[in-house]
């Protein structure tokens, strides 16, 4: 089966999977990161090792119209920052972190962990023209654990990648042409988190701390402090300090971060 792949590093497990499964990677689109709290350095790898054209430019209609001109019959989405267009009749799926119908939106873990839920999960799903509302082909639960940060919930959203994408490779049609629609009375958009979502101060009690850290963990949060302004990235709060972290009391507990940087 000719295919076209989509992604940057989050959910990259689904890529090498897709070529397993036997099918020819026709193209492999990309975007631009900052490769500090997201990465695309793996898919652009793989697109360069075997010699596969990669597209880091903003997705155009007619990329995907020339590619299905070629004979690709099936296009995998992995996590992309744009609104891609979907080509009339063109076999379109996206790997979405959530499930389904609840928890549109970019960034559904993050949201996962703030609101305190006990289930997350994946969704591969037609890719329409509105945001994740496309019919489910394939889904899988996943439990969030209490202390669960964002970067634990990611990998065991990744873990559950290569049974899925071998699933889809298995039937691609009977998938495509009885995927479930989406229960409109139970979908919830969430709205991507801001910057207030994920600054802390010195004001406010332990545990909405603790859960902004790890809702935001490997991301950045902004910590206001007497009267300066960090950008803690990997941050946790813990009883007592760690070695190889930069640490800042905070009340009976010690915020340990893999980076501290000074904004003011």
């Amino acid at each position: 089966m000719k295919a076209a792949y989509i992604g940057i590093d989050f959910l990259f497990p689904a890529l090498p999977v897709l070529a397993g499964c036997g099918c020819e990677i026709m193209k492999i689109f990309s975007c631009e990161t900052d490769n500090v709290t997201e990465f695309n350095i793996q898919v652009c790898g793989y697109a360069r090792e075997h010699g596969i054209p990669l597209q880091l430019d903003r997705i155009r209609k007619s990329d995907l119209e020339e590619l299905a001109g070629q004979g690709c019959e099936l296009v995998v989405c992995a996590g992309y920052y744009y609104k891609i267009p979907v080509p009339e009749g063109m076999r379109i799926v996206n790997i979405h972190p959530s499930y389904l119908p609840s928890g549109r939106g970019a960034w559904p873990m993050a949201v996962t962990i703030l609101r305190g839920l006990t289930e997350s999960g994946v969704t591969i799903h037609k890719m329409t023209n509105e945001l994740d509302a496309g019919d489910i082909l394939l889904q899988r639960k996943i439990i969030v654990e209490p202390d669960e940060n964002q970067e634990t919930l990611m990998e065991k959203q990744r873990s559950v990648l290569p049974e899925m994408i071998r699933e889809l490779c298995a039937d691609p049609d009977g998938l495509w042409n009885n995927a479930a629609v989406q229960d409109e009375t139970a979908a919830e958009y969430w709205p991507c988190p801001t910057e207030e979502d994920w600054t802390i101060t010195d004001g406010m009690d332990e545990d909405c701390v603790e859960r902004v850290l790890r809702a935001f963990y490997s991301y950045e949060v902004i910590y206001e402090t007497k009267g300066e302004k960090w950008e803690l990235i990997r941050a946790l709060l813990k009883d007592t300090e760690e070695e190889n972290t930069i640490c800042f009391p905070f009340g009976s507990r010690v915020i340990c971060a893999m980076k501290a940087r000074k904004l003011q």
